[in-house]
C-alpha cells in the first residue's frame, strides 16, 4: 500500500461548479443530512489489521485507532490513541507512548498498554503472507509499564518507526475478539476508532456509525457513513450522477475524470477535487521465471517501454511518467531509469538481447489485477503489450485475476511478470524502497541486495532529519536500475468526486492517501 518532501495531500482543487452561497455544516441538520454514502472500487481483502498491507487500510483507518496518526495537513505522526509519544534516547532505539485515559473498544474492553502490546505482538506472531509484519523489522520487543505506558525497544536505530506506528496496519485490536495466533475471519471488527462498523457485506458495502466512546484526533463532521464497493467504475459514476452515493474515491478512469471536469452541464452539479498523489505503478519481474529471470530481457523491456505514450493514451493527464521507485514530492526522488535508458529505443533493446545471444522474440506472460487499481488497468496492460510486440522483440500474453486471487498468486511466486501499485504507508523514501527488497519483499519474490538492506537503509534510519537521507536513496535507486527487478511506470494523482452539496473533499485524504470519512459533510444551507 502501501504506502502512502512529504505528500501534500489536497494541494489543488478543480471544481465543476461555482461553490457560492454554500453554508457550513450545522448541527441542526436532520439525521439523514448527517449521513454520507461513498463509493469506491477498492474493497478490503481482509478486516484484520494483522493481515493488511493493501487498500484494506481505507476501512481500517475509520474503525480502528493507532497510537499516532497523520491528520490532514501534517507531515509527521501526531498522537491519536496516545496522549504523547517520543524517542527516549538519542539513538532512536526506544520509543515510548503514554495512552489517553478512558479509551474503550466497541465491545466495552479497555484500551490499555496490554492491548497495544497484544496487537503488535500478534502481527509478528501470525506473520501473514503479504501482511505487515515486514514493517516491524526493527522491533525487538514491546514492554508495558502499568496500564497506560508502552515502550517499543528496537534492535537497530530506526527514525521511521513512528511513521510505521501511524499506519493502519498497527491498529489496536481488542484482545478478547482477536486470536493471538490466527487471523480473525468472522466478518466483524472491534476497534476504538471514529466509527463502529454495524454491518459488512464483502465486496458490497460497509455500514459505519459514529463511535460514541471515541477519543482521538478526528473531528467527525457526519454521524454515519455507508461505503459501497463497486467492481467497476462505470456503475460507480452512474450512481454518483443519480445521487445514489454522495462521493467517490479510488478507481475513476482518466476518461471519467476528464468527463467530470469538462461536461459541467451534463453532470448535475458534481465537483471534483484533485490531490497531489504519491501512489505509483510498476512492473515486478520474477527472477525464477526462464525469461523474466534474465537480466538482458528485463533491460530490453526497460529500453522499449514508452511511459509518455502510456500516460497519454491511457491516463490522459491524470498521471505522469515515473523514472524511479521514489516518486516526485518525496525526498530522494531521481530520474534514474531515464538517466540510464533515455528515450525508448528499439534498436538499443535489440542489441541488448542479441549481445546476450537472444535472437528470437521472447515469449512472456504479464499478469494484472482486475479490481484493485481501477478500470484503467486493463487498457494500461494492453498498451504495454502493444508497445513490446510492436518492437518485434517480444510476444506477450496478458492474464488477469481479482485481487484476492492475484495476491495469492504473486505471493506464491506464480507470475513471471506482474503489475503492482503502491500507496505509501508513510511519506518517506524508505517506504518506496524497503518494502520491495530483502527476503520478505511485499512483491512475493525475495530481492536480496546487501548494499541496500545492510548498508543504505540502516544508515538512513539513523537520521532523524528525514530530509537529509537523499544520498542513501539515490544510491539505492542506482542499484534498482542496474538490477531491473522493478520497473516504475507512472505516478498518479488522486481524485474525490462528489455532489455539490458535499464538503470536505479537499481534506478527506491524509498524507498516506487514505480516506478520512469523518471529513465529509453535507452543506445544510446549500
Amino acid at each position: 500500500m502501501f504506502y502512502r518532501a512529504s505528500l501534500q495531500v489536497a494541494a489543488a482543487v478543480a471544481s465543476l461548479s461555482v461553490l457560492a452561497g454554500c453554508g457550513l455544516l450545522s448541527d441542526s441538520g436532520s439525521e439523514t443530512d448527517r449521513e454520507i454514502s461513498v463509493g469506491t472500487t477498492s474493497s478490503p481483502s481482509t478486516l484484520d489489521p494483522a493481515a493488511a498491507w493493501d487498500g484494506s487500510w481505507e476501512l481500517m483507518r475509520n474503525v480502528f485507532q493507532t497510537l499516532v496518526s497523520f491528520p490532514t495537513g501534517t507531515t509527521s505522526p501526531e498522537p491519536d490513541a496516545a496522549q504523547e509519544c517520543r524517542f527516549t534516547d538519542s539513538t532512536s532505539m526506544a520509543y515510548r507512548c503514554t495512552l489517553r485515559s478512558g479509551l474503550k473498544f466497541s465491545n466495552g474492553e479497555k484500551v490499555d498498554a496490554q492491548a497495544v502490546k497484544y496487537s503488535i505482538d500478534r502481527i509478528r506472531k501470525i506473520k501473514a503472507k503479504s501482511g505487515p509484519a515486514g514493517l516491524l523489522g526493527s522491533l525487538d520487543r514491546v514492554e508495558t509499564k502499568g496500564d497506560d505506558t508502552v515502550v517499543f525497544h528496537l534492535d537497530k536505530a530506526d527514525a521511521t518507526f513512528p511513521f510505521i506506528l501511524a499506519t493502519p496496519a498497527m491498529s489496536i485490536v481488542a484482545p478478547g475478539d482477536y486470536p493471538a495466533d490466527s487471523i480473525r475471519d468472522d466478518g466483524k471488527v472491534t476497534g476504538s476508532g471514529p466509527y463502529v462498523m454495524d454491518s459488512y457485506e464483502q465486496g458490497k458495502r460497509a455500514e459505519l456509525t459514529k463511535n460514541p466512546s471515541y477519543k482521538g484526533f478526528a473531528d467527525r463532521k457526519n454521524d454515519a457513513v455507508t461505503i459501497r464497493y463497486f467492481d467497476d467504475s462505470t456503475p460507480m459514476v452512474e450512481a454518483l450522477k443519480k445521487k445514489e452515493i454522495d462521493a467517490t474515491y479510488r478507481g475513476l478512469t482518466a476518461e471519467e475524470v476528464i468527463g467530470l471536469e469538462d461536461d459541467k452541464e451534463d453532470n448535475n452539479g458534481l465537483q471534483i477535487v484533485e490531490s497531489v498523489g504519491a501512489d505509483i505503478r510498476f512492473l515486478v519481474f520474477n527472477p525464477k521465471d526462464p525469461a523474466a529471470g534474465k537480466l538482458p530481457v528485463r533491460r530490453a523491456i526497460a529500453q522499449v517501454v514508452d511511459r509518455d505514450a502510456l500516460v497519454a493514451k491511457v491516463y490522459q493527464g491524470t498521471a505522469e511518467p515515473l523514472y524511479s521507485m521514489v516518486p516526485k514530492g518525496i525526498a530522494g526522488h531521481t530520474t534514474s531509469f531515464f538517466d540510464t535508458y533515455g528515450d525508448p529505443d528499439v534498436a538499443k533493446a535489440k542489441k541488448i538481447l542479441t549481445d546476450a545471444g537472444i535472437t528470437e522474440p521472447v515469449e512472456m506472460t504479464f499478469w494484472f489485477t482486475t479490481d484493485r487499481y481501477g478500470s484503467s488497468t486493463a487498457p494500461e496492460f494492453a498498451e504495454l503489450k502493444r508497445q513490446l510486440e510492436a518492437s518485434g522483440l517480444f510476444r506477450v500474453t496478458l492474464k488477469s485475476a481479482p485481487w484476492t486471487s492475484f495476491q495469492e498468486g504473486f505471493s506464491k511466486g506464480q507470475y513471471p511478470v506482474f503489475g503492482r501499485g503502491w500507496f505509501p504507508d508513510f511519506p518517506d523514501p524508505d517506504n518506496f524502497v524497503a518494502p520491495f527488497v530483502g527476503k520478505e519483499s511485499v512483491t512475493g519474490t525475495p530481492y536480496l541486495t546487501d548494499e541496500i538492506t545492510r548498508e543504505l537503509l540502516p544508515s538512513s534510519r539513523k537520521e532523524s532529519d528525514r530530509g537529509a537521507v537523499s544520498e542513501q536513496f539515490q544510491r539505492a535507486q542506482e542499484i534498482l536500475v542496474k538490477d531491473v527487478r522493478l520497473l516504475p511506470l507512472w505516478q498518479g494523482k488522486l481524485y474525490v468526486a462528489s455532489g455539490e452539496d458535499i464538503g470536505g473533499g479537499e481534506r478527506a485524504l491524509d498524507p498516506q492517501t487514505v480516506m478520512q470519512m469523518w471529513e465529509l459533510y453535507r452543506k445544510t444551507s446549500w
